[in-house]
């Protein structure tokens, strides 16, 4: 699923979309034995804001697992700001204005108790293609990188391949470490997009396991 070679112009303008201000739009890709010379001041620029701007809204409406969010997104914006020095890009990029908390209307008293829905049973990793868990207990979220389905970590080198399973939808995707990063393992937007819910930028519950 992972392409060794230099993306086209065209996917270096992908876009990341979402909720929280394009969190990680107009990133770039970076593939193994890419020169300095490859990079684009405009994608790297575009991307550390995204990922400055997450991690401002993060500290303004902050929640249980905004530290781990942080954590997460302040690796990839050092790993940016080392490219855009090794590219000389001189720009001054900020955060954007986080976004205010929206405001919870009075809730009104139900006429009855509510019905609870049957709780879920959690469900299983896919059977098949089942290779050594690591990382257990690890959130997964967005690297802030574009083109094809690829991952980043600080756990395993490149090259390594990792299969990541959703365990709120089941969804999994197999995919190649493509570039470094301060966690175990962080997903492309194209990689992201296929397990994670609808609106949901974080995978709380996933299993990630070596499968080469």
């Amino acid at each position: 699923m992972y392409r060794r070679s230099r993306l086209t112009g065209r996917a270096r303008k992908l876009l990341i979309g979402g909720a929280a201000a394009a969190l990680a739009a107009g990133a770039f890709a970076v593939s193994t034995g890419m020169s300095s010379a490859g990079e684009n001041c405009a994608g790297l620029d575009t991307a550390l804001q995204n990922n400055l701007s997450f991690i401002a809204d993060q500290k303004a409406n902050p929640d249980a697992l905004s530290d781990a969010r942080i954590a997460n997104r302040q690796a990839v914006v050092d790993l940016i700001n080392q490219r855009r020095a090794t590219a000389g890009c001189t720009g001054n990029v900020q955060a954007k204005p986080p976004a205010a908390a929206p405001t919870k209307a009075p809730t009104k008293a139900p006429a009855r108790p509510p019905t609870k829905p049957p709780t879920k049973a959690p469900a299983a990793p896919p059977a098949g293609g089942a290779g050594e868990v690591v990382c257990k207990g690890s959130t997964v979220t967005l690297s802030g990188e574009a083109g094809v389905p690829a991952a980043s970590s600080g756990t395993f080198p490149i090259g390594t391949t990792l299969k990541v399973t959703n365990l709120d939808n089941n969804k999994s995707i197999t995919v190649k470490v493509a570039t470094p990063s301060g966690s175990c393992v962080l997903l492309n937007n194209a990689a992201f997009e296929e397990v994670r819910e609808a609106g949901k930028f974080l995978i709380r519950r996933a299993v990630i396991e070596r499968v080469g």
